[in-house]
């Protein structure tokens, strides 16, 4: 399964269940990692990333006194943040498609449904090597470009928040792993 060598790149786990820190910090051991650290919530995971160099972030969301969300935009929008331009990895059991809309547009390169497999944590690992992204400053928003695609053939209207309300919402709704995807390409 693992066709990439991961064992230089430096993971930061942030998750303030420490079962899942330590379920994360197996499969990317499984995978090769060798350098994982972890921390118990958003504040102390901005403090290690002062002292240690995080080639990616693997983030819950749903974390006390910082938020993975918040986390996300300390680092990308910080005056202090240490590497705004590190990818980052979100991990939620809600997959609503305002949430993983509202995560993408903090910043965050993937987005992860609990309950994770090694194949799903890999599979978007894969994806920041193999299709690194543009970092773009548009108004309030710093990050990796939201579209992954150039499509040079659209040819119809702006795909923005509006436009999306406009077509009938469904921003409760539950998406699927791949609708995530889809969101994210």
């Amino acid at each position: 399964m693992v066709d990439y060598n991961l064992e230089r790149l430096n993971f930061l786990i942030v998750d303030d269940n420490k079962h899942m820190r330590a379920l994360v910090t197996s499969i990317l051991h499984a995978l090769g990692a060798k350098n994982c650290i972890d921390a118990g919530d958003g504040a102390d995971a901005f403090k290690e990333l002062r002292h240690f160099p995080a080639d990616i972030i693997i983030c819950d969301w749903n974390m006390d006194p910082l938020d993975g969300l918040d986390f996300t935009r300390l680092v990308r929008t910080g005056n202090d943040s240490p590497n705004p331009f590190v990818p980052i990895i979100m991990l939620t059991g809600h997959t609503e498609m305002n949430r993983v809309v509202e995560a993408r547009d903090a910043g965050v390169h993937e987005f992860l449904a609990k309950p994770i497999s090694a194949k799903g944590l890999y599979s978007r690992i894969r994806s920041i090597i193999e299709r690194p992204r543009p970092f773009v400053r548009a108004g309030m928003y710093f990050g990796p470009d939201r579209r992954r695609r150039d499509n040079p053939s659209y040819m119809g209207g702006e795909r923005r928040k509006a436009n999306l309300q406009a077509d009938g919402g469904g921003a409760d709704r539950e998406l699927s792993q791949a609708e995530v995807e889809a969101l994210f390409s």
